[in-house]
């Protein structure tokens, strides 16, 4: 288990992190969101202790993050960092080498990665020769090389076509099944989603929302209705509670304030004719992330 507790970051006098705190338990997706330099790039530095903190304390397994854990973690910055001029092969070797493993260890875990991400014939190709997209591939399985029991992922989708991020997608879970502890960031709310529990959201070092992701959708007050339909759009504006209607060719989008409007939009709609769908859903987490981001913004 990951334990950030109070953890602040100063450089000189400007404040990058203010007491940031979460905890990202064995087989857990954890999100840490925010817009650019919102403090998640400093936080991953200070987790993995390439930073020191200002104050606070990172403990994993009740250890400090030091050299003696660091062959347990692994990293994929959203900055490319491999050594181009190497193969696939040689990169593998060290890295993994780095993080103590044997070349018998590093050569038997790349054959079964380069097969799971169906590049099994780049191995020994060097790294400038191959696309961006197989370039991500080869960054992420240097980052799980040694199987590590704590993977920090930045943005790592980047580059990738809809096939190649179901096979991350699949790698991801399998990690996940077997216990890793896992930090997630994406600007991708639907990645963050798919994945994520729980999460922080940072606007300026600053945690503005922050806990576990279905308790904060169902405590958010706005809530959408879609309904496909013949309906009168300003009759349904004009019923109290509700905030807009979005019309698209197939379906109306209504936005409600909180589940107490459902009933007067649904009385409503019951009188209306041809009505195929009527569904109440949660806002998404890019329509929160957006909020409160704004809101902070503004302040």
């Amino acid at each position: 288990m990951l334990k950030v507790e109070h953890v602040t970051k100063y450089y000189g006098e400007h404040l990058a992190v203010k007491d940031l705190n979460f905890t990202v338990s064995d087989g857990e997706i954890f999100g840490l969101l925010g817009v650019n330099g919102a403090g998640k790039t400093t936080t991953f530095r200070m987790i993995t202790g390439l930073l020191d903190k200002t104050e606070g304390s990172i403990t994993f397994n009740g250890k400090k993050v030091d050299y003696n854990v660091t062959d347990q973690i692994g990293f994929l910055t959203e900055e490319r960092s491999l050594l181009t001029k190497l193969t696939v092969l040689e990169q593998a070797k060290f890295y993994g080498g780095l993080k103590g493993l044997t070349e018998s260890e590093i050569e038997t875990r790349l054959d079964y990665l380069l097969e799971r991400l169906e590049i099994k014939d780049y191995k020994t190709r060097k790294i400038k020769e191959l696309s961006k997209g197989n370039q991500q591939k080869v960054q992420f399985i240097m980052a799980i090389i040694n199987k590590p029991k704590l993977l920090i992922l930045d943005e790592p989708f980047s580059g990738l076509d809809p096939i190649n991020i179901e096979l991350f997608k699949s790698l991801i879970l399998e990690l996940k099944s077997e216990g890793t502890s896992i930090i997630f960031s994406s600007h991708r709310m639907d990645h963050v989603e798919y994945f994520c529990e729980s999460l922080v959201i940072l606007v300026k070092g600053n945690t503005v929302l922050s806990g576990n992701l279905s308790e904060i959708k169902e405590k958010y007050r706005k809530k959408n209705i879609r309904v496909v339909g013949d309906l009168n759009k300003s009759e349904i504006e004009n019923i109290k509670g509700v905030l807009k209607v979005e019309e698209s060719s197939s379906e109306y989008i209504i936005s409600i304030e909180d589940k107490s409007v459902v009933e007067n939009v649904f009385k409503y709609i019951s009188k209306c004719k041809n009505i195929t769908k009527f569904v109440v859903e949660e806002p998404t987490l890019n329509e929160i992330f957006i909020e409160k981001v704004g809101a902070s913004y503004e302040k």
